[in-house]
């Protein structure tokens, strides 16, 4: 068995965070949370949980449920009719660090002397081997290899001295560095926190009396919700009865400082969801315009990799006047994993998830657009697969610059050892894909993608907002 995102040249996706705090008292969560992962499928498809609680019950009794696969795998109207509750958090994960284990589903729930959290993360810390060195010191014993759990860790040691839990978490946001947006739901409050930098999404809903933070907008209308507006990097939202949303800046930098994932726009985020008020679909048209701008080909039709590169390759044929179509048949039934065939393995296994629609590309000249390219090992044998179907001309434009730097906050990019770009020209890139051309999107676009607003393209050019890490985070730290 294997991922069919291993059939992707693509970065591999984020995480996704969800809760809501109905006021009513009346509401039972647990479906809504389910609809709202449901919407962030696309940001994790290696594990999901629930984690509930009553408000008017007993303090810190949390119900939860957490598996691995998909959403609608591991929930169904039995076992959500078993969360009761009116103050929730969901999430949806892929790992970028840490194993692929059930130990390391979220939300993390902890139990302490102050009473229970609940805690779903995004991201990635760049200190998390020394802030795990540290609390192991103190007699700290882990149950996972994640750092979402050295997070809760400093939340929970904080609460002990503090008058509330969003104290604590201002306590605790003092010591991590890198990428995180938070949901966290203790037994009267939900807060949400998103590091300084804004490296990851993360907004505030309202539907009725009850409040919502989601990864990502798609999630608030997926269930009728209001947006209310962006948490701003470095925020702490606190949501009760009491307040309402209270807000604490004292993390927040300026402006100018802040750094978000540009490839939110490009690839991570939903088509239909706003970032930071930035529509991903309109940053993903302008990429397509850009390219058929700076990178023109004379070509007979504009085709998208599916899913990431379609809208792109629609702005390319926009702004081109080159008429643009559906290139591949993409099969939409198969799930997080199946069973690699015996034959032709890996290339084989491509063309059972995407198949080239002869009639549309035969005898043309083909302009193909997909998000990225990471290692090259899709993309040459998607350009044989077109070429096989009778296309006379393949010219691939990528809606990214290359990839050169490896990603530190939460983005799945490995070493530079394993990226096509390091080392190469795209002339050599273009050699290796079998592609009659090829051109990137260039760096100094990727401003106008967000409209402006600051970003981080470490990956693209080796200049990260945070220092790097000095070891391994991406996995080994918890050897």
């Amino acid at each position: 068995m294997f991922s069919t995102q291993e059939l992707s040249d693509s970065p591999r996706e984020e995480c996704g965070v969800f809760g809501i705090y109905d006021f009513s008292g009346e509401e039972q969560v647990a479906l809504t949370i389910y609809y709202g992962l449901l919407a962030l499928q696309h940001r994790g498809q290696e594990s999901c949980g629930i984690a509930v609680s009553d408000t008017d019950g007993p303090k810190g009794a949390v119900r939860s449920r957490r598996g691995m696969g998909l959403v609608n795998e591991n929930f169904n109207a039995e076992s959500l009719e078993g969360l009761k509750g009116n103050i929730g958090v969901g999430h949806v994960r892929y790992s970028t660090a840490g194993q692929s284990t059930i130990e390391n589903a979220q939300p993390l729930v902890l139990n302490y002397i102050k009473g229970t959290l609940a805690l779903a993360h995004n991201g990635n810390l760049v200190n998390a081997p020394e802030l795990k060195r540290e609390l192991a010191r103190t007699g700290a014993i882990f149950q996972t290899t994640i750092d979402s759990e050295i997070i809760a860790y400093h939340v929970a040691r904080a609460r002990v001295d503090t008058t509330s839990v969003e104290e604590a978490v201002s306590r605790a946001m003092d010591k991590l560095k890198g990428a995180y947006s938070l949901v966290i739901m203790s037994p009267r409050k939900l807060i949400g926190a998103r590091d300084p930098f804004g490296f990851r999404p993360l907004c505030i809903g309202k539907r009725g009396k009850a409040y919502i933070l989601a990864s990502e907008t798609c999630a608030l209308d997926a269930i009728g919700a209001e947006y209310v507006r962006d948490v701003e990097p470095g925020e702490i939202v606190t949501i009760s009865p009491r307040f309402g949303i209270h807000s604490d800046r004292s993390h927040c930098i300026r402006s100018s400082k802040t750094a978000r994932c540009v490839f939110e726009y490009i690839y991570f985020g939903r088509p239909d969801s706003e970032i930071d008020h930035v529509s991903v679909y309109n940053s993903r048209i302008l990429a397509g315009k850009y390219l058929a701008m700076d990178s023109p080909v004379d070509a007979d039709l504009v085709i998208g990799v599916p899913e990431s590169g379609n809208i792109a390759a629609l702005g390319f044929s926009m702004a081109s006047g080159i008429p643009y179509g559906q290139g591949f048949y993409k099969n939409s039934y198969i799930g997080r994993t199946f069973i690699k065939p015996r034959q032709h393995a890996r290339e084989s296994a491509v063309q059972v998830k995407l198949n080239p629609l002869r009639p549309a590309v035969e005898g043309k000249r083909i302009v193909m657009v997909d998000d990225s390219i990471v290692r090259g090992t899709t993309s040459d044998r998607i350009v044989r697969m077109l070429r096989d179907a009778g296309a006379t001309e393949v010219h691939m434009r990528v809606s990214s610059p290359p990839f050169l730097y490896p990603c530190y906050f939460g983005t799945d990019i490995p070493d530079r050892e394993q990226l096509i770009a390091f080392g190469r020209d795209v002339e050599e890139i273009r050699s290796i894909i079998g592609a009659d051309s090829l051109a990137y999107l260039s760096i100094d676009r990727l401003a106008e993608l967000t409209g402006g607003l600051p970003i981080c393209n470490g990956c693209f050019t080796g200049r990260y907002p945070v220092q790097p890490p000095t070891e391994d985070i991406r996995g080994s730290y918890d050897k």
